[in-house]
């Protein structure tokens, strides 16, 4: 049975999601929604089985040597700020002898997730069948930021993971939940905790390899941060933040949401000027993106550029359970080229070595953390976190190559 795996770091908060195809039951179905396969003729659907897990983007090392993501001991620090390779200000961390890169970083957290992953499911013990494995990156970066961070994936042993830019991976949501679409231009409205991007996507049949039209646009003045500082601008400057919420609520608190909104929009022109094309020449807007669950950012959107508005039940999930769909059909296509070649279908078997090496066994981690600790550590931490859930993920030091 193939299933992939699609990973969303963002600056504030990661998701992973996995799609596979129906099963016995045995794993209890997460989705909301049916799912079309890749393969299958229109109107044709059939059930999905997703676990989606979220977690702050935050990821410290313990005095043990495990790296942890989306928690902190109660004491520690840890480092943030580190999932966007475009920010120049981004600090190293150091473990050990090894100074670690932002890149290196969002590895770390890629590979923990990954283990997690393959370790909880019960579908997986080394030997079973292949799994696609997606990583997304923001549109807007350059060559140079996607070759540090597939140099940094194949350092730690993770060349079987793909990258995949983040709208192409909304889009193939799109295209699996609304599909089969007709050629034509979807608008990417991804409204992070950070920051605001706008990319023009060809979607349908015909699609080129690159199907990103134009130039990718981002502004960090709209998003869930910048609309806090709205709130507490119009709250009043020294009042106690337990008091902001409070003074900012009903009526006043979706105004300024709209007014947000409203001025995001000059983004939204801009990115369609650099594509020479006009809204006229889109045929829907697919709005994504943490800080796109209140009902008022489609509503505003929806009224001022007069197309066709779609957003999924959990817009923050859109980008990696279109991720994993994406693997899914990358583990299904190579199921289908080893069945071929050996004159029957053998699902994974090409991939086998490379899910036993991520599935560690109970005794090997803890081998691993008597070999780090015996090493010591030491991180620069970029600041501290807030308190986060005791449910992180871990992952050994000596797993991931750092001595």
């Amino acid at each position: 049975m193939a299933v992939g795996l699609g990973l969303s770091i963002g600056t504030v908060n990661t998701v992973s999601a996995l799609a596979e195809e129906g099963s016995d039951g045995a794993y209890p179905p997460r989705w909301l929604r049916q799912l079309p396969s890749p393969s299958a003729p229109p109107g044709r659907r059939w059930a999905q089985r997703s676990q989606s897990i979220t977690r702050r983007t935050t990821l410290t090392f313990d005095s043990t040597g495990l790296a942890r993501v989306g928690m902190i001991p109660r004491h520690g620090r840890a480092i943030i700020e580190f999932a966007d390779l475009t920010q120049r200000s981004i600090m190293s961390a150091r473990v050990g002898h090894r100074a670690l890169s932002p890149a290196d970083l969002v590895a770390v957290v890629a590979e923990s997730l990954i283990t997690e992953t393959l370790l909880d499911h019960p579908h997986y013990d080394g030997h079973s069948s292949g799994v696609g494995i997606v990583l997304t990156y923001p549109a807007r970066y350059t060559e140079t930021h996607v070759g540090d961070l597939r140099a940094s994936l194949d350092a730690i042993g993770l060349d079987q993971v793909e990258l995949v830019a983040e709208p192409i991976a909304a889009a193939t949501w799109l295209e699996a939940d609304r599909g089969p679409l007709m050629p034509g231009l979807a608008l990417v409205y991804d409204l992070g905790g950070a920051s605001l991007d706008v990319t023009l996507v060809r979607v349908g049949a015909g699609c080129p390899t690159n199907p990103i039209v134009g130039e990718p646009m981002r502004s960090a003045k709209y998003g869930g941060r910048a609309f806090g500082a709205l709130v507490a601008s119009r709250a009043g400057h020294g009042l106690p933040s337990a008091s902001i919420s409070g003074s900012v609520t009903g009526t006043t608190a979706d105004e300024l949401r709209t007014k947000h909104v409203r001025a995001s929009l000059e983004l939204v022109y801009r990115c369609l000027r650099m594509a020479d094309v006009t809204m006229a020449d889109v045929d829907c807007v697919l709005v994504v993106g943490g800080a796109a669950r209140p009902v008022e950012v489609a509503q505003v959107l929806a009224g001022e550029l007069a197309r066709p508005v779609i957003t999924a039940p959990d817009p923050e999930r859109t980008i990696a359970d279109g991720a994993a769909l994406i693997g899914r059909s990358t583990a299904i296509a190579a199921e289908e080229s080893a069945g071929k070649h050996h004159g029957k279908r053998r699902p994974g078997a090409h991939r086998r070595a490379a899910t036993r090496a991520m599935v560690l066994s109970q005794r090997t981690k803890q081998r691993l953390t008597r070999v780090a600790l015996a090493a010591g550590l030491s991180v620069a931490g970029v600041g501290m976190a807030l308190a986060l859930p005791a449910d992180g993920v871990v992952v050994g030091l000596a797993q991931l190559g750092l001595y």
